[in-house]
């Protein structure tokens, strides 16, 4: 009986495993094709996940002629937090000559095994082939009662730029709205994020659901939902352009009854299936007019902001003795690209030594950029008398006003006082008076010759004299090749970057790994992107304003980083962006996938770029 009950359990946790594994299968839009009609074949491999996934080797075409092709695609579902996805290879043939042809089994490998297709067979005929039959009445009589003319009609997506005309830095705030009459099925999936070529880009705050208004546009209503907003900031002139965002709508269409029947027809039976139609909705390219900042009365101080800020300085005190800390603390505020501003350094007096700031920054990502930056300097006097920090100036660019404004601070008065000793140390010297004897501890010197040995011979002569004189030469010369190696990162600032870059992203997964305890997906999937871009931007060398990550995975390319890695990149980045599109109502199981798979992905990328020369 026990024997029974255990077969069963087996069959059970088999069929759940075969239900999820992956699966590798080709497929062809029409299996009898016109001698001069194109057709199309597609090879798709499905599974939970694409790591790992390599070694395409599609079939020989050489009874077709290959119009285009491979045609690749990506798609990823996360349906109440199962997750899904899947890779097509797909190409446009047409045939050479009339009769029937094999098309060969495609292979592909995944985690080092190899998955292969059946073979496909084509039917050549002369003219266009006839409608497939199926022996199913419901697919033979039924088909979609809106064409794909009639959906771009009653579904689309819009982009909105508030300002189609702007100054270099000025922000100009792009939504994506939703427009549709017509059912959704289920839940979209992104097929391709916009990327803002020539801007430095920050995500504005949307809520998690689609929440839908209505909306007349030429007479007919819409229902209308935000899929998206945010925040660019133009860092160079020209038109910029904006390319489409790119979703996969499922939307559920009724059938149409062919039965030839007057009533059917007239009544088109209300009752009847409906059907789930993939439809493919992009939006359209917004340019954007950027123009430079005017080049007159362009003050000194001025760094390239752009907004409209307040600054305010604060000293905690004014009297101090030597060695003893101040602190100088520097606040921006207002509206604009908060994190990309210069802060302003103060300009310090002799006798005054800064040590390296801290910076905080706060921003608030509702509709227009605002917030504040903080950098706090530590100062330690040490030569005493009156110190003097001259103003302190920070200058932007205020679009309303159309001018360039500076911000000072007060002048800094500081009074440092002598130390418990004063500043001639020769005073500190111990007085004979308070030299006391402790027993037999002082001794006379002996200052005869004689007493200047070893058992072993002269000191001179002896190696372990040699090794104690040679030591504090080693270390003086092992300290000054530090010195000059620090020296050279900290001037070199991509340098520096570049060997920051893999602690700063274990600080942004470590954070991201709190968030995921938190359940906070919208944070952890926040800072998984900040950990992977971030530490692209100071590996590569580029700039957050030129950042995207096509450009980036060339760029890994030409580093000799393999398919695979930059494969595996491409879906955490994706991932990432999806989850913050269409989070789930329980996702710690996704969360816990993203950033396994993204703490790889940036441990592979260290391995291979550690080994070369920056």
């Amino acid at each position: 009986m026990k024997l029974k009950y255990i077969l069963i359990l087996s069959y059970l946790f088999l069929l759940q495993n075969v239900s999820f594994s992956q699966s590798f299968s080709a497929s062809v839009n029409s299996e009898k094709v016109g001698l001069n009609n194109q057709f199309q074949v597609t090879f798709t491999f499905s599974g939970t996940s694409l790591n790992s996934l390599s070694n395409f080797h599609p079939p020989s075409f050489d009874n077709f002629m290959v119009l285009s092709g491979p045609n690749e695609s990506t798609s990823m579902q996360i349906i109440n937090g199962a997750v899904s996805a899947s890779k097509s290879y797909s190409y446009y043939l047409q045939p050479k000559n009339l009769g029937k042809y094999k098309i060969g089994s495609a292979s592909i490998t995944y985690n080092g095994q190899s998955y292969s297709t059946k073979s496909l067979t084509i039917d050549v005929i002369k003219g266009s082939p006839k409608p497939k039959s199926n022996n199913s009445v419901a697919a033979q009589n039924s088909s979609p009662n809106i064409s794909k003319k009639e959906i771009e009609k009653n579904l689309f997506i819009r982009a909105i730029a508030d300002k189609k005309k702007v100054y270099l830095g000025q922000q100009v705030t792009v939504t994506y709205k939703l427009y549709t009459r017509l059912s959704i099925a289920s839940q979209m999936s992104v097929n391709k994020l916009p990327q803002y070529n020539g801007c430095w880009a920050e995500e504005l705050n949307t809520p998690n659901t689609i929440s839908f208004t209505n909306e007349t546009i030429d007479g007919k209503l819409f229902k209308v939902g935000v899929l998206k907003k945010a925040a660019l900031f133009p860092s160079q002139t020209g038109t910029l352009d904006v390319t489409p965002m790119d979703l996969t709508i499922p939307i559920q269409v009724q059938n149409r009854r062919n039965s030839g029947n007057f009533f059917d027809n007239f009544f088109n039976n209300p009752f009847g299936q409906s059907q789930t139609y993939n439809y493919d909705a992009k939006s359209n390219v917004l340019k954007i007019k950027v123009e430079p900042l005017p080049d007159k009365n362009v003050p000194p101080s001025f760094n390239g902001a752009v907004g409209d800020f307040t600054m305010s300085t604060t000293l905690d005190k004014n009297k101090v003795a030597i060695n003893e800390p101040l602190n100088l603390k520097v606040t921006i505020s207002g509206t604009g690209n908060i994190k990309l501003l210069d802060m302003p350094a103060p300009k310090l007096p002799t006798g005054l030594e800064q040590y390296e700031p801290k910076t905080n920054t706060n921003i608030n990502r509702e509709s227009i950029i605002s917030g504040k930056k903080e950098v706090d300097y530590l100062l330690i006097p040490r030569i005493s008398g009156q110190k003097v920090i001259t103003p302190i100036e920070f200058s932007y660019f205020n679009i309303n006003e159309g001018k360039y404004i500076t911000l000072k601070s007060p002048e800094f008065k500081i009074n440092v006082e002598p130390g418990a000793g004063g500043n001639n140390y020769a005073n500190s010297s111990p007085q004979q008076s308070n030299i006391k004897l402790l027993g037999n501890d002082i001794r006379y010197i002996k200052t005869s010759y004689n007493d200047v040995r070893k058992k072993g011979g002269i000191l001179l002569y002896q190696s372990g004299f040699w090794i104690a004189a040679g030591l504090p030469l080693i270390f003086l010369v092992g300290l000054v090749t530090y010195k000059k190696r620090s020296d050279k990162i900290a001037s070199d600032v991509q340098l520096l970057k570049f060997q920051r870059a893999q602690k700063v992203a274990k600080s942004r997964l470590k954070t991201a790994k709190e968030m995921m305890t938190e359940k906070n997906q919208n944070g952890f999937y926040s800072e998984i992107s900040l950990a992977l871009f971030g530490y692209l931007e100071d590996k590569l060398h580029m700039p957050k304003s030129e950042f995207s990550l096509e450009s980036a995975i060339d760029k890994l390319r030409g580093r000799k980083v393999q398919d695979t890695v930059l494969n595996n990149l491409k879906i955490c980045a994706e991932k990432c962006e999806y989850m913050r599109f269409a989070p789930q109502k329980d996702g710690m199981g996704a969360m816990n996938e993203v950033y396994n798979e993204s703490a790889n992905v940036i441990i592979e990328i260290e391995k291979i770029l550690s080994s070369k020369k920056v």
